[in-house]
């Protein structure tokens, strides 16, 4: 009887965490076998850095180039130099003068950053590309890279753009894309930015010091009575384990 409800209860114990577990499992989402593209910034007006993952070949065949194209709303993007790679931007003339970002007349855009393989990528192997650039003041709008993966063996046209109201997750081959969010209040260069933190740092490290010491004394209160609480428990199950275990040799 003893043995029997010993394996009933270890049953019951292993039941919750599996069940826990599958829980979990069915809340992550699949990785994407999509080229696709992060930004640090998606606030309009902003400069942000565009990250583009390229996550297999073509049907198994290694990689040779990569070619991203720019949309016509941003004038230049700078990229971020690649070992592994040759970076070659591809300038178009514009049909007519624009102003751009800083007040200067362009004649002239980045249509284009072609990225060549001096060594092909592997099939079972990802990499990343990265552009700088500024985010077009169109907040709502999404915006587009179409990107050409070249292989050994064929190619895949990642240039998809889904109509208005349709989903990109039933295109086959999208392209990577992010949609433009309202401006931010901080705004300008990074380098800006990082100048208002450290003022702000200044004129308030006092007392954030003082919060900092404040909560460190509140963890520290929170674990000593975390800790005495854990021990009463762990005692009050001695104690309980020893009057069970009594009761089984007196009615033995």
């Amino acid at each position: 009887m003893s043995t029997h409800m010993s394996a009933r209860t270890l049953t019951r114990l292993c039941v919750l965490p599996a069940a826990t577990a599958a829980i979990a499992l069915s809340l992550v989402s699949p990785a994407s076998a999509h080229v696709s593209a992060t930004v640090s910034d998606a606030s309009a007006g902003a400069f942000t850095v565009a990250t583009f993952s390229v996550p297999h070949g073509c049907e198994g065949s290694p990689t040779t180039k990569i070619e991203i194209q720019v949309p016509e709303s941003v004038l230049s993007v700078t990229p971020t130099r690649n070992p592994l790679y040759e970076v070659e931007p591809r300038i178009e003339q514009l049909e007519e003068p624009v102003t751009d970002a800083h007040g200067n007349e362009a004649t002239e855009r980045t249509a284009s950053v072609v990225y060549t393989a001096t060594t092909p990528l592997p099939e079972g192997q990802r990499d990343t590309f990265e552009l700088s650039f500024q985010v077009p003041d169109a907040a709502g709008e999404t915006l587009a890279f179409p990107t050409i993966q070249t292989c050994q063996k064929g190619e895949t046209a990642w240039t998809e753009v889904p109509a208005e109201g349709q989903d990109s997750d039933e295109l086959e081959s999208p392209a990577p894309a992010f949609e433009i969010l309202p401006a931010s209040d901080e705004g300008g260069h990074g380098e800006e930015t990082a100048g208002s933190a450290e003022e702000s740092h200044d004129a308030d490290g006092s007392a954030a010091a003082a919060g900092a010491a404040d909560a460190a004394d509140g963890e520290d209160d929170g674990s000593d009575a975390l800790g005495w609480a854990g021990l009463a428990a762990g005692l009050l199950g001695l104690a309980a384990g020893g009057l069970a275990l009594a009761r089984t040799r007196t009615t033995s």
